[in-house]
């Protein structure tokens, strides 16, 4: 199983990624097939409703607002679990824009079968 950490930072670059292919692979290593993503309102459910999701944050945030996404250094396990911590910031200036809490259920092999994100106000 991957160390929480290198989970962690590998989340965070998936975000950041401006090639769709690589995002596409990253998703299909970091998630199951079926896996799922909860953020607000929002359920995500499977590899091609990832891709959307991350598409539509990337272009959001990374592509127009000119943000990038960043661990806080403090991802941590239990069995079955990782959570961490990470910033959106300004890539220009380091300015925090947002912050949340990542809460990842795994499986046996280390993927994401669960993703409860928590944007912090």
């Amino acid at each position: 199983m991957i160390h929480p950490q290198q989970l962690a930072e590998r989340y965070a670059a998936l975000w950041n990624e401006i090639d769709p292919m690589r995002r596409k692979a990253a998703i299909t290593q970091l998630w199951t097939a079926n896996g799922r993503h909860f953020v607000k309102a929002q359920q995500v459910f499977g590899h091609e409703a990832l891709e959307r999701r991350v598409q539509a944050s990337h272009e959001k945030n990374v592509r127009d607002a000119g943000c990038q996404f960043r661990i806080s250094g403090d991802a941590q396990q239990l069995p079955g679990v990782v959570t961490f911590h990470w910033e959106m910031v300004l890539a220009a200036t380091g300015v925090v824009m947002a912050a949340g809490l990542e809460f990842l259920a795994l499986d046996a092999e280390g993927l994401i079968v669960k993703d409860y994100q928590f944007i912090l106000e």
